[in-house]
């Protein structure tokens, strides 16, 4: 069966659809998604540690995602998509994604990264009302 790869676009409707969520644009156009004042999306800005392995250029097109434990971690790193992680990253709760490798991933998926990400930022009751109502995407 073919899936419906992802998008940006679908990446911005899965996290506005979750309960409490705030979009926020930094100065340089960096989206955010936040929780009760906790970021669980994010577009990161360039840094050292993150080098294309092809031009050797810093990767300006970072996404990263909470997750719920190193273990969740892990396994998206460690699957076959295209999610990763770098030194800086090491010992924290969040995996990367290029905005380009986006297409690797389902919109299935995406939502299902999207949506754990909100739920290991969210206030417990928030969460739990969440999990509990009919409001969790599909």
């Amino acid at each position: 069966m073919n899936e419906a790869r992802a998008r940006l676009a679908d990446l911005d409707a899965v996290a506005m659809r979750l309960p409490g969520v705030e979009r926020s644009t930094s100065p340089d156009g960096r989206h955010s998604y936040e929780v009760a004042g906790k970021a669980f999306v994010l577009s990161r800005s360039p840094r050292k540690d993150a080098v294309d392995p092809e031009t050797g250029e810093r990767m300006e097109d970072v996404l990263v995602f909470w997750v719920a434990d190193l273990g969740d971690k892990d396994a998206l790193v460690q699957g076959d998509g295209p999610f990763f992680t770098t030194p800086h990253w090491n010992g924290y709760k969040g995996v990367l994604l290029r905005e380009r490798d986006l297409g690797q991933v389902s919109r299935r998926e995406l939502e299902e990264v999207v949506t754990d990400a909100w739920l290991a930022r969210a206030p417990k009751r928030l969460a739990q009302e969440f999990l509990a109502g009919p409001g969790e995407p599909t």
